[in-house]
């Protein structure tokens, strides 16, 4: 069987409206959070949903850029894919209310929950439908958060570092080598360290729960080792690289979990590369988990810092503990002698999408 190369063909990204900034959570906590939000974290600002916005609505406006972006339509799309630990209910999935407002009736669609490391763990599902199953050639990945729907306004370690937002790519057959390699982690042993407990079968929410205040918001439990990341993060990505095999400074352009500015620094520093390769996105937008890969490639494409053949890292991690990295050439071209063979049929009808938010 000839490879079938996978490549990364469009974009895009949303975010709300609403913009909250470190003087407003510093009136709202009685304490000034900026140096350290600002100068460790790296973040000055985010965005939250609005009361009637939810994780549906920015997968769908995100998806819809990245369409717009790879010039295709979602009746083109074979899978719809979302990584998000903000659901838009317990069940059903997310991922078939954002195919029915898109009118992808042809695509399978369902969720992932890696929590942060959720984008890179569904890019990887997705090569990999691709590179195996002739039926599938168009695949819509979406990373999408809306965790300010779980936060106590008044937990510290929460309300200042995280946010709402979506990123997408259509992800096709190419003409060149795209994704490259990939690798996920986990270590369940650190799964009780942060989360949201109350909401599922463990736990449901009872007026017990919500008198409570605090099992059915995100929270903190314990601190995570700072070696996770300061070393979990190179080890991942020299295992990565080994496989291609490339060395770190053939990499162009590095995208991280978009958490912790000071980690990266640490991190980039540890690899011998310089920051400037690092594309950062928290300024702006804060945390936004399972979505802040895809936010972040976006950006970076808009501002031109791509040029085919690039070599690009994107390494996620969050809770459970999940880790995933995905290598790519930055090649964005679909293959035009690739058609479709054997396709069982169409997958699905529906009556039409839902308006935008």
């Amino acid at each position: 069987m000839a490879r079938r190369e996978v490549t990364i063909t469009g974009t895009g990204s949303y975010v709300p409206e609403r913009v909250v900034t470190n003087a407003e959570l510093s009136e709202t906590l009685g304490e000034n959070i900026d140096d350290f939000v600002s100068n460790t974290l790296g973040i000055k600002e985010r965005r939250y949903c609005a009361p009637d916005e939810s994780t549906a609505d920015l997968a769908e406006a995100a998806g819809r850029r990245a369409l717009e972006s790879s010039g295709i339509t979602a009746e083109e799309l074979d899978l719809i894919i979302v990584a998000t630990d903000t659901p838009e209910y317990v069940s059903p999935a997310t991922a078939p209310v954002v195919q029915a407002r898109l009118g992808a009736w042809r695509a399978a669609a369902f969720d992932v929950n890696s929590a942060c490391a959720g984008f890179v763990t569904a890019l990887d599902v997705a090569w990999k439908y691709l590179s195996a199953d002739s039926r599938y050639e168009k695949v819509l990945v979406i990373g999408a958060y809306a965790m300010s729907k779980y936060i106590d306004p008044q937990d510290k370690k929460t309300s200042t570092i995280f946010a709402d937002g979506a990123g997408a790519v259509v992800v096709e057959l190419g003409d060149q080598p795209g994704i490259l390699a990939s690798e996920l982690y986990a270590d369940g042993r650190l799964a009780s360290g942060m989360g949201v407990f109350a909401g599922g079968t463990a736990e449901p929410i009872t007026e017990a729960v919500l008198k409570a205040g605090s099992r059915n918001r995100l929270r903190f439990v314990s601190k995570y080792p700072p070696e996770v990341n300061e070393e979990g993060w190179p080890r991942i990505v020299r295992s990565v690289l080994s496989a291609i095999p490339r060395d770190a400074s053939d990499v162009k352009l590095w995208l991280w979990t978009q958490v912790n500015l000071s980690t990266i620094r640490m991190v980039m520093g540890k690899l011998g590369q310089p920051m400037e390769r690092a594309h950062t996105i928290m300024d702006k937008w804060g945390y936004t988990g399972s979505a802040c890969l895809p936010m972040a490639l976006d950006d970076a494409v808009s501002k031109g810092r791509l040029e085919e053949g690039d070599l690009i890292l994107l390494t996620g991690s969050g809770a459970g503990l999940a880790m995933g990295c995905v290598a790519m050439r930055w090649n964005p071209r679909r293959a035009e002698d690739c058609h479709r063979v054997g396709k069982a049929g169409e997958r699905g009808k529906g009556t039409g999408p839902a308006e935008a938010p």
